[in-house]
Parts: C-alpha cells; structure tokens; sequence
C-alpha cells in the first residue's frame, strides 16, 4: 500500500464541521449533496497543514459550541494540531507536516493553487501555474489547465505531498474527466495524498468503496463524514463489471429506486411526472440493476454506505402460485438484504402490474412509454413504491 503523510483527521468546531474525524487512505472521494460541508473538509486540512493559509476567525465557530477550533493529524510519526479561540488564541504546532497543495474551485481558471509554502511546496505550485494566455478568452479554460498540471506533476515524479482539489470535473469532457482520475490515481500510487470533492461519477471508482467519504449535514449534527468497509473481493469485481458512470450516481443520490432492467427505468421516471412528482428535484435515482439476480448486490453497496433506497422486483408466479425453486431463492435473497419494509414485490411480474403486454423485449419501453405519459392512471404496487423512496429522499 502506498504511504499515507496524513493517518488520521480530527476536525472539532469548524464551520459545520462540529465533531468530525476520519482515516484517510492514499485517495480519498468526499461526496456528498452541495453545502453538505466537503469544502469545509477540504479547507480545514489546508489550514492545519499550510503556514500561509489564513487563521481561524470568529467566522469559522461552529454555532453552538464553546466557541474552540480543534484540528489534528496523526502523522507516521506524531502528530500535528491547531487550536484556536478567536479572536483571542491560537495554539499550533505545524513540525513535520507534509507539504500540501490546494487547488480550490473558485481559483481554477486563475493561479489555480493556493498559496504554499512547505518544503518544496513553492516550487511544485509553479507547475500547477496555468501558462499565460495568448487571449484572454483562453485563460478561463481552467480545466485542461488542471489536467495539464497533474501531467506535469507525474512527470516531476512528485512524492509525499498532500494535494487537496474541489471539484476536478469542472469545465471537463467526459473522455477527459476520465483520464484526470487517471492521472490523479497515478499521482496517489506514487506516495501522494489526494483528497478531492466531486459531483461527478466518474470520479468514483465502485470497486473501491473503502476510498469515498460520503459527506451528510443535518441541522441536529453539523457537517458528518462516514467511510463505507471495502467490498469483498469477489463482490469488489462484479461490482466494477456492473457499473458504469450512469449507476455510479447511486453515490451522489438522496435515495435509489432499485428496478430489475431498462423497462422499468423507463417506466418509473413517466410514472412520477404522472403523479406530479420530479425525480430528479428530490434527489431520486433509478437504477437498472440489469436484472433481478443483481439487485441483492446493489442492495448491499446501499446498506455499506448508508444509502436510502427501495426494491421493486418481480415474484416472478401470480399471487397463490408459487414460482419456480430459483426464483424463490432470488427472491429471498432480495429480501434478506433489503427487508420487507424497503421491498415492493410485483406479482406476477412489472409488465403485468402495469399493463405492458407488448410482445417482444424490444416493445417494452415504447409500450412503457405510450401507457404512462401524461396517464394519471397508476396502478397501486407503482405508487407505494414512488410514495416508499419519497419519504426515504426526504428523511
């Protein structure tokens, strides 16, 4: 495993981050909905490790608090710590820090990085300066400026720095979003630390779940961070053959609707404009499992990291029939990973709950299509299911 320079994180009373500690591995994703507090992770890691960052002030009190600002690293060997009461104290003790990179969002299409001062840090900024612009039209292209960088920081054969990035994606194609997760995991394997915030699923790598930190704010606790286990090994592999960056965005998700396959992800989104609901303004996903055999797995990546979702599947036999052994087996499995209270079972099956009788797979969606726009006509199973993952979004 490549060597981590931060082993622990300890963040207490800052901005909304009232009691927040974690482990951070060589790459760590923090995810999470907007204003949920990823920038104040960010932000508060460069302030303990950078001599030129600006202090705490009263500003950055977490409310409600005794009015004290404690950050912490544990190191290889040690640990280093800031503790502040604005305005009157401020303690720290900054000895062997890492030298550490901080690339906000806000200066993406300018200097780019912030200031740095730590051993070796000023150098390594002067690569990260974008070059000057032969037009000024060519200077907010901050994206590529990024991508650029992180090149020349492989090539320089970086190590053991800290860099810290918001939102990698921005101004970027897919193709090339793609390759910067490339290159910022190289930078990882070689002994760097990458901590980076993202709203985007290709920057999330399913396969290695052990390495997102899933950022929540409520008004009760503040800004939290929770660090999913890794997947077993066999699940870690079927996982990274089953998603694509469509299915990835279950991470960036309030709540999930887990369906069988393409018919009823088709289906669903028609089914919550006929009910005068927006998927996505509540946050709501619906993934395609690519069939029932899936869901159990997907259902599992939910529970490991605390992700609200409902199953809707097919029982596969009319109700009093019972369906064939490997159907039943499915169906359990389903259950006991799920539970009853997050499940909705179709019986017999989704096409005949909703009255899709079209022959032929390929006719599926568009019958999907023609039988639910701008049909108020429901059928219950559809609406428990809409109503079910509406209360788990809005919780």
């Amino acid at each position: 495993m490549p060597s981590r320079p931060l082993r622990r994180i300890s963040i207490h009373g800052y901005r909304a981050a009232r009691e927040l500690e974690f482990e951070p591995g060589s790459l760590v994703v923090l995810v999470g909905e907007a204003s949920s507090g990823k920038s104040t992770v960010l932000t508060a890691i460069w302030t303990l490790l950078e001599a030129a960052a600006p202090p705490p002030t009263i500003e950055d009190v977490s409310r409600g608090t005794t009015g004290r600002i404690h950050l912490e690293a544990g190191l290889e060997r040690g640990a280093i710590f800031l503790d502040a009461r604005p305005p009157d104290t401020l303690n720290l003790n900054r000895a062997g820090a890492p030298p550490v990179l901080f690339l906000p969002a806000n200066l993406r299409s300018r200097t780019m990085v912030a200031p740095a001062t730590g051993s070796g840090a000023a150098d390594v900024a002067e690569l990260l300066r974008p070059p000057p612009a032969e037009h000024h039209w060519a200077a907010a292209d901050g994206g590529l400026a990024l991508v650029q960088a992180m090149e020349r920081l492989v090539a320089s054969h970086l190590r053991k720095f800290v860099l810290l990035i918001e939102e990698p994606e921005l101004y970027l194609s897919p193709h090339t979003q793609r390759h910067l997760h490339r290159v910022l995991r190289t930078l990882a394997q070689r002994g760097n630390q990458i901590l980076y915030s993202t709203h985007a699923p290709v920057f999330l790598s399913v396969d290695r779940m052990e390495e997102l930190a899933l950022v929540r704010h409520t008004a009760d606790h503040g800004t939290t961070l929770f660090q999913p286990e890794p997947l077993a090994e066999a699940e870690s592999f079927r996982a990274l053959s089953e998603f694509d960056s469509d299915r990835a965005e279950l991470f960036l998700a309030r709540a999930a609707l887990l369906v069988e396959g393409r018919t009823e992800k088709m289906t669903f989104p028609l089914v919550f404009d006929a009910l005068g609901v927006e998927a996505d303004k509540e946050g709501v996903l619906v993934l395609d499992c690519g069939g029932k055999g899936n869901i159990p797995l997907f259902a599992r990546i939910c529970n490991a990291c605390r992700i609200p979702y409902v199953v809707v599947h097919d029982r596969d036999a009319p109700a009093g029939r019972r369906p064939l052994e490997s159907e039943r087996i499915v169906n359990r499995q389903i259950r006991d990973v799920a539970g009853r209270g997050r499940t909705v079972v179709l019986a017999p099956d989704f096409e005949a709950v909703s009255g899709l009788n079209a022959r032929g797979r390929g006719r599926k969606p568009r019958t999907a299509y023609r039988r639910f726009t701008g049909n108020g006509d429901i059928p219950e199973p559809l609406v428990r299911a809409v109503q079910k993952v509406l209360r788990a979004a809005r919780a």
